[in-house]
């Protein structure tokens, strides 16, 4: 199926052959490939200044813009200021993570938003830490210019997220929602990228915690969008999709955890239910409240079923976390290229 994206052509499941970088040399990294994703829909007054940002900070670095089902002339704006155009029209960033991780490859990855909303000169300190330290991945922790940097509500929620996600994969992490990354090759390489949309970034940050990656942050400037250009994050649709997704991953890679809770709750709504009827039956002989019986009974029958699950689904997770932890070491640690 072929669709016009800004007078260009493409196809929207064609396949395509996954891009090599040219060897960078006379570089402060060495040889070591590195490519910037820029992921944008509809960031024509921002993309330009984005890029040029990038290749004062990261001279050697091949940028990808992926014009994510853009209206307006990102595209056109990316390719004049010498950016690797690139198109994904199923909508959301997630998919534009996916495409662009299958997609290129490079020793050295490096995601930022195409907002303007971040400091691209921060992208060396942090490819300079992931190098010094062999880390996997190193998240850009904002530091707000000013108040009007967060839209209302979102640090609020974006704290809130990021102790429940501590808690519930016994990490720590500062900025999970944050858009500004830099990956090992191995990290991208072991990454499923299931996500569709702006709930991406919980998933990769889960995935270095399930997976015990190493991992540090960075400070990066962090400001509020220009005059003219508009936010695309809905702060209940996407908030409730990060929330949905934070329990889908506790499923997966915390069955004992969730499937246990489970079992408990159902047990004990059983018991609240069942100890009455089986004080009055050894009293009366009788079970005169039937309806609440079988209710009881039915609780504990569901709590056995969640336990079942529970063992079933972590031995599933366990081989599942051994296959991605054996694609992750069968390369090269940054450090070590």
């Amino acid at each position: 199926m072929l669709l016009t994206v800004g007078g260009y052509h493409c196809s929207a499941y064609s396949p395509v052959e996954p891009v090599k970088l040219r060897v960078q040399e006379n570089t402060p990294f060495g040889s070591r490939r590195i490519a910037a994703i820029v992921p944008c829909h509809n960031e024509e007054l921002t993309v330009g200044k984005v890029i040029s940002d990038l290749r004062a900070a990261l001279p050697g670095a091949d940028i990808y813009v992926y014009a994510n089902n853009c209206s307006d002339n990102t595209a056109e704006v990316a390719r004049e200021a010498g950016a690797i155009v690139r198109f994904e029209n199923r909508p959301g960033k997630g998919n534009v993570i996916r495409r662009a991780f299958a997609d290129v490859d490079a020793d050295i990855y490096l995601i930022i938003d195409g907002d303007d909303t971040y400091e691209a000169a921060d992208a060396p300190g942090m490819v300079q830490t992931m190098i010094d330290g062999n880390y996997d991945h190193v998240l850009g922790v904002r530091t707000p210019a000013d108040s009007t940097a967060y839209r209302p509500g979102h640090e609020r929620g974006n704290r809130a997220f990021n102790v429940l996600t501590s808690w519930m994969f016994r990490d720590n992490v500062t900025d999970m929602l944050s858009g500004f990354r830099v990956f090992s090759r191995r990290f991208v390489k072991s990454f499923p990228a299931v996500s569709r949309h702006f709930e991406i970034e919980t998933e990769l940050t889960v995935h270095t915690m399930s997976l015990r990656l190493p991992n540090t942050e960075y400070p990066v400037g962090f400001r509020d969008r220009p005059e003219g250009s508009f936010s695309k994050l809905s702060t209940f649709k996407d908030g409730f999709r990060i929330l949905w997704l934070i329990t889908q991953l506790t499923a997966h890679e915390r069955p004992r955890l969730f499937y246990g809770g489970l079992t408990a709750l159902f047990a004990l709504i059983s018991l609240l239910l069942g100890i009455p009827v089986v004080w009055e039956f050894f009293q009366t002989g009788y079970v005169p409240r039937l309806p609440t019986a079988l209710l009881s009974a039915g609780c504990m029958i569901l709590a056995f079923l969640m336990g079942s699950v529970g063992i079933i689904m972590d031995g599933v997770r366990r081989a599942r976390r051994e296959t991605s932890r054996l694609h992750y070491l069968a390369l090269p640690a940054p450090g070590n290229e």
